[in-house]
């Protein structure tokens, strides 16, 4: 069971939903694989938005997951053209 979580509120358009929601394929694999303490991530569609719930073992890797280059270089650089607002990054900590 995950002892954190990261969550990541996109905002976007109706019309790039499927296309933002294709990028999660792309990077779930690469997260799972390189990011300390990366346990699991899940994809929540709603109405208009998406949100990314990444679960760590730490709220420290959580944090330190915000300073790699996956999230800045690439995941981030990917969606920013889909997304309408910034996004809203939250971590919890599991009690």
């Amino acid at each position: 069971m995950a002892k954190a979580y990261l969550q990541i509120t996109l905002k976007i358009n109706s019309a790039n939903r499927g296309v933002a929601s294709g990028m999660y394929d792309k990077f779930q694999e690469p997260f799972l694989d390189q990011i300390k303490g990366a346990t699991s991530i899940e994809l929540l569609v709603g109405d208009e938005y998406i949100q990314l719930l990444h679960d760590f073992d730490t709220a420290d890797d959580a944090q330190a997951f915000l300073s790699t280059e996956l999230y800045n270089n690439d995941m981030l650089a990917t969606l920013k053209s889909l997304v309408v607002d910034t996004p809203d990054v939250r971590i919890y900590t599991v009690v």
